[in-house]
């Protein structure tokens, strides 16, 4: 079911007597989700991602802005009609009911000429638990059950209802570490196998970028960039979706163009033909630094972690805007590093932004690499 989101917005009125002015927590926002897809709405508190699932749900009524499914408009239409699995951060299962009697709880209020009979009912809540792994719990109460197994019961009772669109709001925040791994594997797995298209809001950006085919940045309520989670990674638009996506974070660093060339304060880093003088800011990957004796980015050594597979290079520089400068080194050779670091960095991994637009400002790359 393919999603149509045109000039959405939402406003909420002031609240209280001590607040002024209305809050727009989604202005303008317009996007066509495809069919069988799924969709990560990417962003940190109060970006606006959970009020546009809201929208999309029904449980929201968008101050403007119109809501398709497919061809039909379903901005008016109430969530009991509107054909949704919504699956919520805290389960809210109910814990008098087994899991067999949460699954079906859904199908039991079904009405007129969408009643099911018993065995129907039956059929669907067993396939429902079988497609999330669960089917030899279902006599068990949520209390008997891990954070992963309640977070499937409720992703089982949301598609029982063989749904049009499933939305996921922060379904994994309140799973420990290895059980979100697990568990998101599972969703984008039973995501695959039903084809529904489906809506996953986090602000968890590895979350978002492992499972997704695309990525909808947002920030204070305004979409920043939309595009494949690679592309959006490899390509930011500003530098709020480059400091936003990536572990460890980005290296920012204040730095300038003169004559052509990219200082990064008193290093002539590389050539960026095109780019008018002016002072701006300096995005650098931590994968995008190569250890070279003879490289053009001078650090000062803090310390060398070890990962196993990669070693990470904690360093200061004077121009940088990050407490540390993070570079990630191949661990298949030993480095000896001494009280100072220099670097060569790769092109593909080094943004510049405006100074005060924070906007990207965009850098040709040659064939071979080089700016």
């Amino acid at each position: 079911m393919k999603i149509v989101l045109q000039n959405l917005t939402k406003i909420f009125p002031p609240r209280g007597k001590n607040t002024s002015g209305e809050v727009v927590a989604v202005n303008n926002f317009n996007f066509e989700i495809p069919d069988g897809k799924l969709i990560g709405l990417l962003g940190p508190s109060g970006c606006g991602k959970s009020t546009t699932l809201y929208m999309i749900s029904g449980l929201q009524k968008p101050s403007s802005g119109k809501i398709f499914f497919g061809d039909d408009d379903v901005t008016e239409l109430s969530t009991e009609n509107r054909g949704i699995g919504l699956v919520f951060q805290n389960y809210a299962l109910y814990p008098h009911l087994t899991v067999k009697q949460n699954i079906l709880f859904p199908l039991q209020n079904l009405k007129g000429k969408d009643k099911l009979d018993k065995n129907t009912m039956l059929d669907r809540a067993y396939e429902a638990a079988k497609l999330v792994q669960i089917e030899q719990l279902l006599d068990r109460k949520p209390s008997e059950l891990s954070g992963g197994q309640q977070q499937r019961v409720a992703i089982a009772r949301a598609l029982v209802k063989m749904p049009r669109v499933l939305l996921l709001d922060e379904p994994l925040s309140n799973l420990d570490a290895r059980l979100r791994l697990q568990t998101r594997e599972e969703i984008r797995r039973i995501q695959k196998e039903t084809g529904i298209t489906t809506v996953f809001v986090t602000h968890d950006q590895e979350e978002a970028m492992s499972i997704s085919d695309l990525i909808v940045v947002m920030k204070s309520g305004v979409v920043q960039q939309i595009g494949q989670p690679q592309d959006v990674y490899d390509d930011p638009a500003n530098l709020f979706v480059a400091k936003f996506l990536g572990t460890p974070p980005i290296n920012v660093f204040s730095g300038r163009v003169s004559q052509g060339m990219l200082y990064i304060g008193t290093d002539a880093v590389m050539k960026v033909a095109g780019v008018a003088d002016q002072e701006v800011t300096v995005g650098i990957r931590p994968e995008g630094f190569h250890l070279d004796p003879n490289g053009t980015l001078c650090c000062k050594p803090v310390n060398v972690e070890v990962m196993g597979r990669d070693v990470s290079i904690v360093s200061t520089h004077d121009a940088s805007l990050n407490p540390f400068v993070r570079s990630i080194i191949n661990a298949d050779h030993r480095y000896d590093i001494g009280d100072s670091v220099r670097y060569t960095i790769k092109p593909h991994k080094i943004f510049l932004f405006g100074k005060e637009s924070e906007e990207r400002i965009r850098i040709e790359v040659n064939s071979d690499g080089r700016k």
